[in-house]
């Protein structure tokens, strides 16, 4: 046989269950810990820190513009020319050499002067990155007297060998 369920008892004659509420308990000071607070910021620090940023903003320098941005008109440079010039009359029939280092010049080959008039002889050579050290020579042959002659690159240099 079969049971038969008892009807539900209606809600206005049992009590409906609740919830307890925890009891509070109360902690003294210490018991509670380090208070834990939160600090803003003074708003003196905050307008430090605007005036360091500003400050900061201020000093770094603006970017350099990129070769695209940049039109210079391009130039041609002249090259430098070093002129040696020696005043000395060495004859008819000969002819002035100069032997040194720099601008197409060498210790062991003679580069021939050009015969300007009859007592002035001339050269001019091309840009050299360092100064340019020389002796006279008559025909190639006799060596000029004293010491090397030295001359920075681009300069004129007029002399009056001695042989």
């Amino acid at each position: 046989m079969k049971k038969i369920k008892k009807a539900a008892k209606s809600s206005a004659s049992a009590p409906k269950p609740t919830l307890k509420a925890k009891a509070k308990t109360t902690k003294t000071p210490a018991a509670r810990g380090p208070a834990r607070t939160t600090k803003k910021p003074a708003p003196v620090k905050a307008k430090i820190r605007a005036k360091k940023r500003r400050v900061l903003a201020a000093s770094k320098p603006a970017p350099a513009p990129s070769l695209t941005q940049i039109s210079v008109p391009l130039v041609a440079r002249a090259p430098l020319v070093t002129t040696i010039t020696a005043h000395i009359d060495i004859g008819f029939g000969n002819a002035l050499y100069l032997r040194g280092e720099g601008a197409d010049l060498s210790w062991d080959r003679g580069t021939l002067m050009n015969c300007v008039a009859d007592n002035c002889w001339s050269l001019q050579l091309p840009e050299s990155a360092r100064p340019l050290i020389f002796k006279f020579l008559v025909n190639d042959l006799s060596w000029s007297a004293g010491q090397d002659y030295t001359v920075a690159s681009g300069d004129t240099l007029a002399t009056t060998p001695t042989f």
